[in-house]
């Protein structure tokens, strides 16, 4: 036993690791199909004596979920391929381009990544109710697409700043366009980062709570996340109810990520490898 700690301590890290990530979300699923009296009889650790889905059909029909899913999984798709076409230009124009003052742009991108989001929402909330754009699906995906290319745009800067030179000499040499170059060899090298950042576009916005709470207040235009916060009662709480809609909310974004995993690894296998 001793032997095979030191041999393999890495891998007993993960494993490690992966069993505290995987208990906390059997815990909720287990108490998502319980019933209030059983809850409260057991406690939270037992084992469910039936299945029952009236935690997980009240809390749907409660927040019209499947409303709230559309919206999620419209934002943060777009936000994803919106972040990642416009983190693509930029890094472009200064990791390859070598525009002037290439320093000094990736320092603003790096305040914008440091920036909280606190100090975000009066001068956004105020420049969406200037425009008419105050309460809708786009101002959302508009601010966060600025948000989420802003890193995409350090990250891929730094990238494609070790880009070798010979191919776009070359290409160019051929009569290739700035365009042809970006997009017939510039994307297909980098699309394993490309995927990578993408799937965190995604779940880093359908994760996103303070800015949906204040640009989106009507209910056909709210989030998942902002769903999940109508549960917070002064005076009653249904447990089920709350573990019902904790695995909601969760399901979606783990479903997005193993469908997704193969993509994941292979572009941080990539970049391990450079």
């Amino acid at each position: 036993m001793t032997t095979a700690l030191r041999r393999y301590p890495v891998l007993i890290a993960l494993c490690v690791a992966a069993l505290f990530m995987i208990v906390p979300f059997l815990i909720v699923a287990l108490n998502a199909v319980k019933s209030p009296a059983e809850y409260a009889q057991n406690g939270p650790l037992s084992l469910p004596e039936g299945f029952h889905t009236d935690g997980v059909r009240d809390f749907w029909e409660r927040v019209d979920f499947g409303r709230k899913l559309v919206n999620s999984v419209l934002i943060s798709g777009s936000v994803a391929l919106l972040a990642v076409v416009l983190s693509v230009l930029n890094a472009y124009a200064i990791g390859i381009g070598r525009i002037k003052g290439r320093t000094w742009v990736l320092a603003f991108f790096v305040l914008a990544n440091v920036l909280p989001q606190e100090a975000l929402v009066y001068p956004v909330y105020y420049l969406s109710k200037e425009v008419g754009l105050y309460d809708t699906r786009l101002s959302v995906i508009i601010v966060f697409t600025v948000i989420q290319a802003a890193f995409g745009t350090y990250l891929l800067s730094s990238v494609l700043g070790q880009f070798p030179r010979e191919i776009v000499e070359a290409a160019r040499i051929d009569g290739a366009t700035k365009w042809q170059v970006l997009w017939r060899i510039v994307v297909p090298v980098s699309r394993p980062t490309l995927g990578v950042l993408l799937v965190f576009f995604f779940i880093w916005t359908w994760n996103e709570f303070l800015l949906p709470l204040v640009m989106l207040i009507s209910n056909d235009n709210q989030t998942v996340s902002v769903a999940l916060g109508v549960l917070q009662g002064q005076r009653l709480m249904d447990a089920t109810m709350t573990n019902a809609a904790a695995l909601l909310g969760l399901l979606p974004a783990l479903v997005f990520f193993l469908l997704f995993q193969r993509t994941l690894t292979r572009g941080i296998a990539v970049g391990a490898v450079k």
